[in-house]
């Protein structure tokens, strides 16, 4: 139902013009079989899905049986991008994105807006344009799109740090570059605005934002805690994450951050506990699929909506575009970076070049490059531009052997024999204490008598006991190793730093409730800090 909406906004079709939905059928029809195709042939050819998706949007673009379907900004913005966010969000832990808050601030904020300058500034000169055209094509090539490098991730084990910092920072990116893109149409339709509203108006739209999404979060958490109907919270989330992004364009705020803040207190507070366990799985699968069938849509149709021949007209001033943007990237990570590791936890360079290569380019550059104004002079070739840049992107040799640069030549995902022992005992052991967890719920309601429950939580109880004899065996070896110099301290640092987070969290929280004094909890806060900075990168 969402994919035929999103085909008929996109086309412009309507009931009374075009013969209605059924005239969108055929169109439908080739889609979803090149989709499926696709996802078979890219695992056999090793190819990644979402390139696979652009190259055979190419090819059919001609072959559409009723009529070309093209990209709306307005569909992309206020359907497609809020899907989107909003997958990521709920999937998003915050004690994680906690503990790395710092260098997905850093790459997200200044990270953005050093790569839009220097885009910008390349191209002015290099392409001739006046200065409002250069920033707003710097703005849109310096947003990055990570579903790719996330697909990646999913295949290709890497540490969880670093899959936290490109998920965080593909959060709030988007947020970021939608803002200096709205702050430059300003001052395009009104000539000018000073650096003082500027900044102003930068904090305004995002705090304002955050405040809707916490207002919108908050409540609807409270209706899914109550509802204990699985297609009910479905229907809820999606107005959540659809309505959320209303709201903040209504009031003039960051709807895209107002979606982010409302997925994130969803995904930690909403779905806690409370919600029974067939709900939370009912719901994550539901966004899992919405997620899969949004991007597949969008990357097929970015491949039907390039034209070549225009591709080939505008080739030169997109190899220039290409290499513009690649110089922004490099300038928004590795110095911010470099300057990052003086007073936190160091980023490996093998982890700043991840996040270099993963400079990939998708539908909200090409949402953006749509909605750019009819006035503004050469509007048609920065559209070309924009277009080209994102194809090349996803076609590029780089993207297609980046698995393989992850694996082999960046040596990211090597896992010890250990290391697989480890997390295959600590899967039983999560999966027994869930199962526990929900027996005794059970018994609580009185949908189990209590001999069943016994007998059915006794079975559980020797998967727990087996899992945890071997976990502290392999704990003890892991001890004897470091001490002796033999073994890695990741798998250890990995249970500190849970638990030193866990300790900032209770005295946090201490002082806010006012149990301790501020001074008492400063001098401990620092030496966690201390702590947390001479653990390993996991």
């Amino acid at each position: 139902m969402m994919i035929a909406v999103s085909i008929a906004a996109s086309s412009g079709a309507t009931l009374s013009t075009q013969g209605g939905i059924a005239s969108l059928v055929p169109d439908l029809i080739v889609l979803l079989l090149v989709a499926t195709t696709v996802a078979l042939l890219s695992r056999r050819l090793r190819i990644p899905y979402m390139t696979g998706l652009v190259l055979a949007g190419l090819a059919i673009a001609e072959l559409m049986p009723s009529h070309r379907i093209g990209l709306d900004s307005s569909l992309i913005l206020n359907l497609f991008l809020p899907i989107l966010l909003f997958e990521a969000a709920i999937n998003t832990d915050i004690s994680r994105l906690r503990s790395t808050l710092k260098p997905i601030a850093l790459l997200a904020g200044p990270g953005v807006t050093l790569s839009a300058g220097v885009t910008a500034v390349g191209l002015k000169f290099a392409l001739n344009l006046d200065w409002t055209a250069a920033l707003l094509l710097g703005t849109i090539l310096a947003v990055t799109d990570t579903v790719s490098v996330i697909a990646v991730f999913k295949e290709v084990a890497v540490p969880p740090r670093l899959t936290t910092i490109v998920e965080g920072e593909s959060l709030l990116n988007d947020g970021v570059a939608l803002v200096l893109f709205n702050l430059i149409l300003q001052v395009h339709n009104t000539g000018s605005v000073s650096f003082t509203d500027g900044v102003q108006q930068l904090l305004v739209v995002i705090i304002g934002g955050s405040l809707v999404g916490l207002a919108i979060g908050y409540l609807s958490a409270g209706l899914l805690v109550r509802s204990d109907d699985s297609l009910s919270g479905i229907l809820l989330t999606v107005a959540v994450a659809l309505g959320a992004y209303q709201v903040g364009h209504f009031l003039e705020v960051s709807g895209v951050v107002a979606v982010v803040v409302a997925g994130l207190w969803i995904g930690n507070l909403g779905l806690s506990h409370r919600v029974s366990a067939s709900n939370r799985v009912t719901l994550y699968s539901f966004w899992d699929y919405a997620g899969f069938g949004v991007n597949t849509f969008i990357f097929l149709l970015i491949g039907v909506e390039v034209n070549l021949t225009t591709l080939g007209q505008t080739f030169p001033a997109v190899i220039i575009a290409t290499l513009s943007y690649q110089l922004g990237r490099v300038v928004g990570v590795y110095p911010l970076l470099m300057i990052l590791n003086q007073f936190d936890r160091p980023i490996p360079m093998r982890w700043q070049h991840v996040l270099f290569l993963g400079n990939i380019k998708g539908s909200l550059s090409m949402a953006l490059a749509l909605s750019l104004p009819v006035s503004l002079a050469g509007r048609g070739n920065l559209i070309a531009i924009v277009f080209g840049s994102v194809l090349l992107s996803l076609v590029l040799p780089r993207t297609q052997s980046f698995p393989w640069l992850v694996k082999s030549g960046l040596n990211l995902s090597s896992i010890s024999p250990v290391s697989q022992q480890t997390d295959e005992l600590r899967a039983q052991l999560i999966t027994a204490k869930a199962a526990q967890d929900e027996l005794e719920g059970m018994l609580k309601t009185g949908i189990l008598p209590k001999a069943v429950y016994e007998e059915m939580r006794s079975l559980y109880q020797v998967q727990v006991a087996k899992a945890e004899k071997s976990l502290r065996d392999l704990y003890n070896q892991w001890s004897m190793d470091v001490a002796t110099g033999k073994g890695d301290r990741s798998q250890l640092d990995t249970v500190r730093r849970r638990l030193l987070l866990a300790e900032k969290g209770a005295l946090t929280d201490a002082v806010r409730q006012r149990i301790l004094p501020e001074s008492i909890a400063t001098t401990r806060l620092q030496q966690i800090d201390e702590k947390l900075l001479g653990l390993e990168d996991d």
